[in-house]
């Protein structure tokens, strides 16, 4: 057994439904799980001694009841579990890097959940430097069929690739590539739509067969499709997330406090999107 997969567990549904996945998914690349409870702060009118003596059973508790529904789905799957005295944010971060993967739960359109409430969980998937899947509570069980992965023509696309690749070949599913390139606003009087399309899709096609064929090579069991769209990524990755298994879309890595952590691209996926999404940084 290698690595381990580090799940926020906070009493929502959707941590239920991310820590099932977790365990799924530790089965498919024979890891462990952690499961990780982090204290939200209480406010200074509360007595950090009587906010800790009041949450702690609570915390264990619930701890407790979700390692043993893990283990009862997965006998002799390695269960751990923990009670941070941190912030989520700083307690959730922390617990990433030692793991090989990051879960939390989500609701989309619009809102979130649990570790997901403001911006702490966007927090945590901006600043964590490993993968993080997010997961709904409608969205765990998820169907084995395929991996659909956007791709970005200005970003880096090995690790987001990588980790599709090896995702689809322990499910024995189906890689879907989506390359999206968005026209400049002028690009869209009626009569120039047409020959844009048709003299920038054969080479967006080109380079996409260029960029995807050393992960064919690599990965020749993993039947691999791609398209080439013109119009929002967001919005084409939605649409074409229906029915998938996983969502999986990078996240450029920022070592800084300022500016956006995590692109209008996998802002529209993870607020629209049913299926499992997994952020994956690149530099």
């Amino acid at each position: 057994m290698t690595g381990s997969i580090v799940v926020g567990v906070d009493g929502s549904e959707e941590a239920e439904t991310a820590a099932r996945w977790a365990a799924d998914e530790a089965v498919l690349r024979g890891a462990g799980v952690h499961l990780l409870h982090a204290r939200q702060p209480w406010p200074d009118s509360v007595s950090p001694v009587a906010a800790r003596e009041s949450e702690e059973p609570w915390a264990e508790e619930l701890l407790t009841r979700t390692a043993a529904g893990l283990r009862e789905r997965h006998p002799g799957l390695s269960v751990t579990a923990r009670v941070a005295a941190d912030g989520p944010v700083q307690a959730l971060v922390a617990a990433a890097e030692t793991g090989d993967l990051l879960v939390l739960g989500s609701r989309a359109l619009g809102g979130v959940a649990g570790y997901l409430v403001g911006s702490v969980g966007l927090a945590v998937a901006g600043a964590v430097e490993r993968p993080v899947v997010l997961v709904r509570a409608d969205g765990g069980a998820r169907p084995e069929n395929s991996v659909l992965v956007g791709i970005d023509a200005r970003q880096p696309a090995d690790a987001v690739l990588a980790f599709s690749f090896e995702e689809a070949a322990r499910r024995h599913a189906e890689v879907r590539v989506v390359y999206a390139q968005q026209l400049p606003p002028y690009a869209w009087g009626p009569a120039m739509v047409p020959d844009v399309r048709f003299t920038v899709r054969p080479e967006i096609e080109h380079a996409l067969k260029d960029m995807l064929e050393p992960w064919r090579a690599e990965y020749p069991a993993v039947t691999t499709t791609a398209s080439v769209v013109v119009g929002s990524a967001g919005l084409e990755l939605v649409r074409a997330a229906s029915g998938t298994g996983l969502v999986v879309v990078g996240r450029r890595t920022r070592r800084s406090a300022m500016g956006t952590h995590i692109g209008s691209v996998a802002h529209a996926v993870l607020h629209h999107s049913r299926a499992p999404v997994a952020l994956v940084p690149h530099d």
